[in-house]
This record gives structure tokens, sequence and C-alpha cells, in this order.
């Protein structure tokens, strides 16, 4: 990711989006409290990272987005509030409904995407380097949800983790494949 980063720093590259797939592993960023991340008999490896938030999930069956982007012409947090936007008219257009809520004076963040009965779909942790975005968000479309009852998500305690596959079958509808999904995302964040 570092080389992306170092190529829209000079200029020789444009902004971009990566949208892909990891192997299981659980992520956190420097303010991670100990006891948030899974002991080792989780089985899933826990990595610091270099982004904002706190411990997130990536794994088969979620779709992770990997934003390289100059914000020269966006702010710090017009970014965020672009992303989240994004994806809500992203998984709006596929039948989804979804909002973005406010974090109260003093609260833990609770920036991603939510739907609207307060369970979390889309995490997003972000890093600012001399104007340059790295890092993204991460879309749980049909992951094994088992693996966020081994660590405190996001650093909220009392988060419930949803995923796409859950919604659709609480509507009673298909779940989208990772295409549509994708495909979504990159025409609500304009790189398609």
């Amino acid at each position: 990711m570092q080389e992306w980063v170092d190529e829209r720093l000079a200029g020789t590259a444009e902004d971009r989006l990566f949208l892909l797939s990891h192997p299981p592993v659980i992520t956190y960023g420097s303010r991670t409290a100990a006891s948030d991340l899974p002991a080792e008999t989780a089985g899933i490896p826990a990595v610091a990272v270099d982004r904002g938030g706190f411990a997130t999930y990536h794994g088969p069956g979620q779709l992770v987005g990997y934003l390289v982007i100059d914000l020269k012409r966006r702010g710090v947090v017009d970014i965020v509030r672009w992303v989240e936007d994004g994806l809500i008219d992203a998984l709006g257009s596929l039948g989804f409904p979804l909002v973005r809520r406010e974090t109260p004076k003093g609260a833990s963040s609770l920036v991603g995407v939510w739907t609207p009965d307060h369970r979390k779909l889309c995490s997003i942790g972000m890093r600012i380097r001399k104007g340059v975005t790295s890092h993204g968000f991460s879309v749980n479309v049909a992951p094994d949800m088992s693996v966020f009852h081994t660590f405190t998500t996001c650093g909220l305690h009392d988060v419930t983790m949803v995923s796409l596959a859950e919604l659709a079958a609480e509507a009673g509808r298909p779940v989208p494949d990772d295409a549509a999904v994708r495909d979504a995302i990159a025409v609500s964040l304009g790189v398609a």
C-alpha cells in the first residue's frame, strides 16, 4: 500500500480504489486496547496497522476497499463522509436501506455504515499522510459473522455487526453476489 501512496504523492498515479478480499485477519490501530483483541485461541492473526480506527476483521465473504486519494479536492472530514455516503448509495441501489450515524460528544466513533436499527454493516478506517489517503473500508457481504464475537469491533463494546446475507435473509430476498456489490460501490464512488 505504501507504494501506491508514494505513486500518488509523486503524481505518477491518479486517485485509485482497490476492491479485494483478504484471508482471515484482525487489524487494529494504535489506540486499540489489548483487551479488545481476540485471544490466541480464536485462531485469527491480529496485525497492527498504521490507520485510524480500532480493531476490525477482514476475511472471506467481505469486500475490502483501499482508497488512495489526494485530498487537495476534499477535506479530511469530507473524505470519510464521502465514503459513508458512497457506500450508503451503492448498497441502497441493491435494495439495502442504510444510514450514517453521528457520534455524540465523548462517545466512541460511530463512523461507518449502519442499518436503521443501529447494526453496523461497514467499517471505515483510513490514514492520511501528506494529504493522501490509504486504507479504507470493509463491507460484510457474507462472512462468517461468528468471528465478530471473538474481539471488540471498532472499539464499540455493544455493537452488533451484520452482513448483507443476514439482511437479505431477513427481507426474504437473495444476497447480491460479490460482483454486484463491487460494481455498485465503484459506480457510487465514481471509479467505474
